[in-house]
């Protein structure tokens, strides 16, 4: 968008090269994983070779660039915005470009997972050093700017660019609601059903099993739960669970797939207990969808998305009576869940790929670039 925007010259340099082929295998889903959208069309970018012996984004050494900085010179960047500061060479090109062209920093790191101690201490001073370097923030939403407030940044260093996703491609257009309406008989869940999903990687951090646990309490019949993904917990959780009729589970869907599964439910579920559950896009693509939404207090995107009462629920993490309320209410209260959707709608779109390009571009073009 910000290529066919044309309001900046845009490149992008990725720094993790072993991903130029497309699939990699994805920790978190316990698979290897091929995007089915196109991500490599219709804008700038090169692949910077990536030189560690055990590549990927989960160490510091695993991004290890000794061309980055150079290639990005070549290029003759006038601003550059690095996504995360904790791999090797992002911290080198925060370090390099800073008081040479405006550095700016993308992150959504938040505090709800903070412990008091000394590690938390020492943490902070690191982190603190790190961001003296950044010129400017984009920050995701409120819990993420109150991190970087933390971390030393100042109220004019920081810019909001919401999270967001291609609102679009989840509406419920004909398309979508055809595909859900399908999925719906495939799973023998009748269209007067009230279904409840959750949607994302089966792991410990976003709690499955206890929104399984406080769906089973509802004293109702015609009430499903749709789990769609995979991960380290979909082995215990089928073994356990798939004997129940009402609960259906799905596997891992692919990015094409999942309009119709947010369209598919009446609620989104997203339980997670962290840590860093830093925002939780789920919720933005089953709002785009017009779904209302329960989520707990470890997501992110809870204090900027959801209005308690008027589009979803928050619930406090560890409290599966709060998370039993919440569920409750649609059980009891189907219209609620269709009016809850639309006001989630009127909330999404200021959550859109449109606001992050007007962002990005209003910060770039007001820069008095550096004379010769």
């Amino acid at each position: 968008m910000l290529a066919e925007r044309k309001n900046i010259d845009v490149k992008v340099f990725y720094t993790w090269s072993q991903s130029e082929a497309g699939e990699k295998y994805d920790p978190g889903f316990s698979q290897k994983v091929l995007w089915d959208i196109p991500l490599l069309e219709r804008y700038n970018y090169s692949f910077v070779n990536n030189v560690s012996p055990l590549p990927g984004s989960h160490h510091f050494k695993g991004i290890d660039n000794p061309t980055l900085i150079s290639t990005i010179t070549n290029w003759g960047a006038d601003a550059v915005l690095i996504f995360g500061w904790a791999f090797k060479s992002h911290l080198a090109a925060i370090r390099f470009f800073y008081k040479k062209v405006p550095v700016f920093f993308r992150g959504d790191s938040t505090l709800l997972d903070e412990e008091k101690g000394f590690k938390q201490l020492l943490r902070q001073l690191v982190l603190r050093y790190v961001y003296s370097f950044i010129d400017k923030a984009f920050y995701a939403g409120i819990a993420n700017e109150a991190y970087f407030k933390a971390m030393g940044l100042k109220e004019n260093q920081l810019v909001l660019m919401p999270h967001a996703v291609d609102n679009g491609r989840f509406a419920a257009n004909v398309e979508n609601t055809t595909a859900a309406s399908t999925l719906r008989q495939a799973l023998n869940i009748s269209a007067d059903a009230l279904v409840f999903l959750f949607a994302g990687k089966l792991e410990q951090k976003k709690q499955p099993d206890l929104l399984i646990k406080g769906f089973l309490a509802l004293d109702s019949d015609n009430t499903f739960l749709i789990i769609a993904g995979s991960g380290e917990l979909e082995k215990s959780l089928r073994e356990k669970y798939s004997t129940y009729a009402r609960i259906k589970f799905i596997g891992f869907k692919n990015q094409q797939e999942m309009p119709a599964v947010y369209n598919c439910c009446d609620v989104f579920v997203l339980p997670s207990k962290g840590p860093n559950e830093t925002w939780g896009l789920a919720i933005n693509e089953a709002m785009a969808a017009g779904k209302a939404v329960i989520a707990s207090n470890k997501c992110g995107a809870a204090f900027d998305l959801i209005d308690s009462n008027k589009n979803g629920f928050v619930f406090n993490y560890d409290n599966l009576a709060e998370l039993s309320k919440a569920l409750n209410f649609f059980v009891n209260n189907r219209k609620g869940a269709i009016k809850m959707g639309n006001a989630g709608l009127e909330i999404i779109e200021q959550y859109s790929f449109k606001q992050d390009c007007i962002a990005l571009e209003c910060i770039v073009n007001g820069i008095e670039l550096k004379e010769d």
